[in-house]
């Protein structure tokens, strides 16, 4: 079913309903191709797994990237800029010095278009122009979600682009699997040995260090750490060295509730996986549910290629090649403990 929901700048904005074979079922914005809602199967029922809101002025106004696909280029590139081919190119700076998930109108921030759309899949569609927040090339990005037995959400992103540009897409969904005020008491796992520390800035230093005997070492499940968290003696939000071979889906994380008996698998394609917390989150109106989402309310699991990786020689190459496709596959898969 696609549903009217609203308008953004005298553009029409669309909710597109899904229904998975098993009994899931999925909201899509057509702005920021959002995921504005997703239910699983549970105990007893159906379990809510993620944050979203109920309207598009919200979503506006307040929604700090709630299941938007952000890019150009998701996460961060320092000092909004970096040189291709000999040429400097100087990005929109909306963090400070530096751009964050594509620039004050990024991807997960405009309207994208139905390409394709059955009752357990639809494929958007969005052209970002040749200098659009100082990117290079007339890019083409498609994601399509499709919902699959057992109780799986597939994202598949592609880009092609007329010039060499940088392209990294990612879903900005916040998760939580028991509808808890957070997500501190949830269990967490990673499949990476390493992480990419960062500066003041949350910009990538080009060190690769090892989580052994870290606060960081998710690679066995364990509690993400109640006591860490609301003491904020600790925060999240660093990507991690994946260990499966990128190009080839691979298990990446797991994440599990003993509340709801929920857990979910996730498995990408691609090289790493920002893990945030959710520290930062306040939003001043009511979530799904009539919920209040505040601090660790949700947390993203974030499937990436390296933040800052234009400027990164030694991290995976993020340059897409006019007449060649990007492609980042990454499923959720949802099943009860």
């Amino acid at each position: 079913m696609i549903r009217p929901f609203g308008s953004v700048d005298d553009v029409d904005i669309s909710e597109v309903g899904l229904v998975g074979p098993d009994g899931m079922e999925m909201q899509v914005l057509t702005w920021g191709a959002v995921i504005r809602d997703l239910v699983v199967p549970a105990k007893g029922g159906v379990q809510r797994v993620l944050l979203g809101l109920t309207s598009i002025e919200d979503y506006v106004r307040h929604s700090p990237y709630f299941g938007a696909i952000v890019g150009r280029y998701a996460n961060r590139i320092g000092r909004a800029r970096f040189s291709l081919d000999g040429h400097t190119d100087v990005l929109d700076a909306n963090e400070g010095r530096n751009q964050l998930h594509g620039g004050s109108r990024g991807f997960g921030t405009r309207p994208w278009a139905i390409l394709d759309y059955e009752p357990a899949r639809v494929t958007l569609g969005l052209l970002s122009r040749d200098g659009d927040m100082g990117y290079p090339g007339r890019l083409l990005a498609t994601c399509t979600y499709t919902l699959l037995a057992p109780a799986t959400l597939r994202i598949e992103l592609t880009a092609t682009s007329d010039k060499p540009t940088p392209v990294n897409l990612t879903s900005h969904a916040y998760f939580n699997l028991d509808g808890s005020a957070d997500i501190c008491s949830h269990q967490l796992m990673i499949a990476g040995d390493f992480i990419t520390p960062t500066d003041a800035d949350l910009i990538p230093t080009g060190a690769i260090k090892s989580v052994e005997e870290t606060p960081f070492d998710f690679r066995t499940l364990r509690p993400i750490g109640a006591v860490q968290l609301l003491h904020n003696r600790l925060s999240y939000d660093v990507n991690y060295v994946l260990r499966g071979p990128p190009g080839s889906l691979a298990h990446a994380s797991t994440l599990a509730s003993l509340k709801s008996g929920v857990a979910m698998e996730l498995w990408t394609t691609e090289p790493g996986l920002q893990f945030y917390g959710g520290h930062m989150i306040d939003v001043p109106v009511s979530g799904l549910g009539g919920r209040p989402y505040g601090p660790y309310a949700g947390l993203c699991l974030e499937p990436q290629r390296f933040p800052d990786g234009p400027n990164k020689a030694h991290f995976p190459s993020t340059i897409l090649i006019p007449g060649m496709t990007s492609r980042q596959t990454s499923e959720y898969r949802f099943a009860l403990m």
